[in-house]
């Protein structure tokens, strides 16, 4: 099996081109490739299929260390875009694929950068009070002013000031 590894953002990916190559990925599979000590080593797989449409470019599949799929990763769609214009597998520009979450497009620019829109964000509001201590530590959050940031505990206290003056 011929593969690549690939780097986004911190992220590494193992990436294979199951266009021109027949593989199969058990998650057991994935689980001792992904191992850093005796296999390749990464944080997720990124497997290139043919479309299951006719008006797309490729499938993207996308499998954690652990061997289960999900449905999108943005740094590794970015990779995926890079590795098929590397092998050959396509030219264009803009590359159009399908995930288990739905369609999206891969947007190389003319310096070979890769966008890619993800869609909008889902926030859902929290229920419940925030714990003020977690594994025995504090938590703080940071809030910048214009000549310093003030971190503060839960309970609003500054807890720590620096000041770039």
């Amino acid at each position: 099996m011929q593969f690549s590894k690939m780097h986004g953002l911190g992220n590494d990916f193992m990436v294979v081109d199951a266009v021109t190559q027949n593989v199969f990925f058990s998650p057991e599979l994935i689980r001792r490739l992904a191992d850093r000590h005796l296999g390749v080593g990464f944080d997720q797989l990124l497997v290139v299929e043919p479309p299951y449409d006719p008006d797309l470019d490729f499938h993207y599949r996308i499998f954690n260390a652990d061997g289960s799929e999900v449905s999108q990763c943005g740094n590794g769609a970015r990779c995926f875009a890079r590795f098929v214009r590397l092998k050959g597998l396509t030219n264009k520009r803009d590359i159009r694929v399908s995930t288990a979450n739905g369609r999206m497009v891969l947007s190389v620019t003319e310096d070979d950068l890769v966008r890619v829109n993800m869609g909008g964000a889902e926030l859902r509001a929290l229920s419940g009070a925030l714990p003020r201590q977690q594994s025995g530590k504090d938590l703080y959050y940071a809030r910048r002013r214009a000549d310093s940031i003030v971190r503060r505990g839960l309970d609003g206290e500054p807890a720590l000031r620096h000041s770039g003056r």
